[in-house]
């Protein structure tokens, strides 16, 4: 979904033009790889830094509600894409959690709906290319966007003309604010990827092409089987109780009045719940739309 428009044209175009199989799935892996090094490259020397520096100056509660609000945002087309795959159930989720979040929860920053037991959904074109017969597809690496399928290429291409989202952009924002958008959703999966450690992962790895390739195309598998992710006991992600609390606590500094709950509160030495993604004591990585 965050990928520019051309980014999946040209990678089709590129893994046309090469032969001779080296990996089952993946018959173009030279100029996989060449596109891999050089998105590594300018991922070091760019994206990176780039991400660091928004999650040192941006704090982490915020930053979550606005990566909650580019989910938000991608629910109509998961609706969509649901009903083209004759899944009417997870089509009214998906519906269900975009009216939830956008309304109770101010334009999809909290995940309201999470918290009340509609766990996302997630349908792209891909996806729905793979329930209509294309169920195996051969790996790529897109210039920038990063791993993906011809399959998956495609779908992404497509999306940039009937995704409900990207049309509102593209009909609503002049050129250099939906560009600036655009470069947003790149940064906020940037810093989500740094989060979820993956880059320790591939940092250790003997080849972090192989890694991510392997990764992708598990996570591909089990989102077209719909094996979601799921989230705490609670129904809520970890992030979305850090959220509720730091707002619980603005309510309060600001002389909100309040009533004490029913329910005996935790021990002062009670420790606190970390978070999924966090390097603590105790996984795969995501790529955006």
């Amino acid at each position: 979904m965050r990928a520019l428009h051309c980014l999946p044209l040209l990678a089709l175009l590129a893994g046309c033009a090469t032969t001779g199989p080296k990996t089952p799935g993946d018959p173009y892996e030279g100029i996989n790889r060449k596109i891999w090094n050089v998105d590594e490259k300018l991922d070091h020397a760019i994206m990176r830094p780039v991400a660091k520096g928004y999650i040192s100056v941006m704090p982490h509660v915020l930053r979550h509600g606005l990566s909650n609000m580019l989910e938000n945002v991608s629910e109509p087309f998961s609706f969509i894409n649901s009903l083209l795959q004759a899944k009417p159930k997870r089509a009214l989720n998906s519906m269900g959690r975009f009216v939830i979040n956008t309304t109770i929860g101010i334009g999809g920053f909290m995940d309201v709906a999470g918290r009340n037991g509609y766990k996302p959904t997630p349908e792209d074109l891909g996806q729905t290319f793979a329930v209509w017969g294309a169920k195996k597809s051969s790996y790529l690496v897109l210039p920038l966007y990063g791993p993906s399928t011809i399959r998956d290429g495609i779908g992404t291409l497509a999306s940039q003309w009937v995704d409900p989202y990207r049309i509102v952009i593209r009909k609503e924002l002049s050129f250099w604010p939906a560009a600036g958008l655009t470069v947003f959703e790149f940064v906020d999966a940037r810093a989500n990827l740094i989060d979820s450690g993956a880059d320790s992962l591939l940092e250790s790895s003997a080849d972090s092409y192989a890694v991510t390739r392997s990764a992708y195309l598990q996570r591909r598998q089990a989102l077209i089987e719909d094996r979601d992710d799921g989230t705490d006991g609670a129904g809520a992600s970890g992030d979305d109780a850090q959220l509720n609390a730091a707002l619980g606590e603005l309510g309060s500094d600001n002389g909100a009045a309040t009533t004490p709950s029913p329910e005996p509160t935790l021990a002062p030495d009670q420790p606190k719940a970390s978070h999924p993604n966090d390097p603590a004591p105790a996984a795969s990585a995501t790529t955006p739309k």
